[in-house]
């Protein structure tokens, strides 16, 4: 890996479950994953991960709890890890996502 480019468009897709794949570099900084959401993709469980990143196309919602948070591109993101901060992306439309973790190299 170019320590200061990465080309999304040479990295194959990984379908992570249906309506959602990725392309993932990691590093010992991090993860630096592009996120594909396709509908009608609605996660099962609720992820208790921490997640920063940006909406690069389309629009989605993040279900925390009994609130809904709508996301589209040109929004940031920025949750928490923790219980307190449990989430569940909501598709309806196609969603791309640009999203940087730390640690844990090549874990989905």
């Amino acid at each position: 890996m170019n320590a200061a480019r990465i080309n999304f468009q040479l990295l194959p897709w990984v379908d992570l479950a249906p309506g959602a794949r990725e392309k993932r570099v990691a590093h010992s900084e991090g993860v630096l994953r592009l996120v594909e959401f396709s509908p009608p993709f609605i996660e099962d469980d609720w992820c208790v991960k921490g997640h920063c990143g940006y909406v690069l196309d389309g629009q989605f919602s993040i279900q925390f709890g009994d609130r809904v948070e709508i996301l589209q591109a040109g929004d940031g993101i920025l949750i928490p890890a923790g219980q307190s901060n449990a989430h569940k992306a909501i598709v309806q439309q196609p969603v791309l996502l640009l999203l940087m973790e730390r640690g844990a190299l090549g874990e989905p």
